[in-house]
């Protein structure tokens, strides 16, 4: 009998509690990743916004339970407008993006000359990073020797204070978060068209349906779970933005917080004031405020299985 033949009898237990546990141990890696990366820093936030920790998170703090949460839900001065800026932000940018990235997908779904130039064009504004983004609209915006005004003085419109306005302020940073991410909006809704059979649209056009028609009875149910992922992504992404907004208003959104939405707010709490306990708890309702968003548009997306 060769070697190769002989049973293998020397097995260690740990081999054997391995070889029954491997799933397990394959998923380890990535399960302590979440752990150390994400769930340390919530816990550690949570506990944070139960102590009223400020000036240093080494500093001596006692702990307060949920007087800061009774705080901070009774601040009407800051916490509610800046509730009301982000809900705000996000739903006039999400509505836009979706509609105007849905019409521009449309319009590239079919092959056309020069298609890839204008794919490229389309693209450019996600080559800039955010602040960087939000520098350049500042110069442009700006009341003196921004391009912006002087473009409106050739048709006789009047000029605007857009970033330097209380009220145009928080408008234009919607501008400015739209250019930006509608391409990447135009890229999600763009893949689900491309991957839509044209059986359906054939069909309907023997039949006579009209270009709206098809698009509304056949294109947009099909595209249902596509509008849903881009919501999901673009909204969340919305919800936590706050490298425009700092760098086209600065500390606080501006000198009337006018931008000022639960990012800000918070930032400005931790790193302006250092008080880590109520910028804690902040931070721990925005955050439910984020994980309720997530499960409200992931439980309509199954439904729609």
């Amino acid at each position: 009998m060769s070697a190769d033949a002989l049973p293998v009898t020397g097995t260690s237990g740990f081999s054997r509690w391995a070889n029954t546990h491997r799933k397990w141990l394959f998923a380890a890696p990535a399960m302590a990743f979440v752990v150390v990366l994400i769930i340390f820093p919530v816990a550690w936030t949570l506990y944070l916004s139960l102590t009223d920790a400020e000036g240093s998170v080494r500093a001596e703090k006692e702990f307060v339970g949920a007087q800061n949460y009774l705080d901070v839900l009774a601040d009407t001065a800051r916490f509610w407008p800046a509730v009301w800026r982000t809900v705000q932000f996000t739903g006039v940018v999400l509505l836009v993006e979706v509609v105007l990235g849905m019409a521009i997908a449309l319009l590239l779904w079919r092959p056309f000359r020069g298609e890839k130039w204008v794919r490229v064009a389309i693209l450019m504004p996600l080559v800039a990073t955010p602040v960087a983004v939000g520098m350049m609209w500042r110069l442009i915006f700006d009341p003196n020797i921004g391009v912006a005004n002087q473009v409106l003085g050739w048709f006789g419109i009047p000029e605007q204070p857009w970033l330097a306005g209380p009220s145009s302020a928080l408008w234009t940073t919607m501008l400015i978060d739209i250019w930006q991410w509608t391409p990447m909006v135009v890229l999600i809704l763009l893949a689900g068209l491309t991957s839509l059979s044209d059986e359906p649209q054939e069909a309907a056009l023997i039949d006579g349906a009209s270009g709206w028609q098809r698009f509304r009875y056949i294109t947009l149910p099909l595209m249902k779970s596509t509008i849903i992922v881009a919501v999901l992504l673009r909204g969340i992404d919305a919800l936590k933005t706050f490298d425009i907004l700092y760098a086209t208003k600065g500390k606080g959104g501006g000198s009337y917080h006018e931008v000022e939405t639960l990012n800000v707010y918070a930032y400005g709490l931790s790193f302006d004031y250092n008080e880590y306990g109520t910028s804690s708890t902040v931070l721990i309702l925005f955050f439910l405020i984020i994980i309720g968003s997530m499960w409200a548009l992931t439980s309509r997306r199954k439904a729609d299985y």
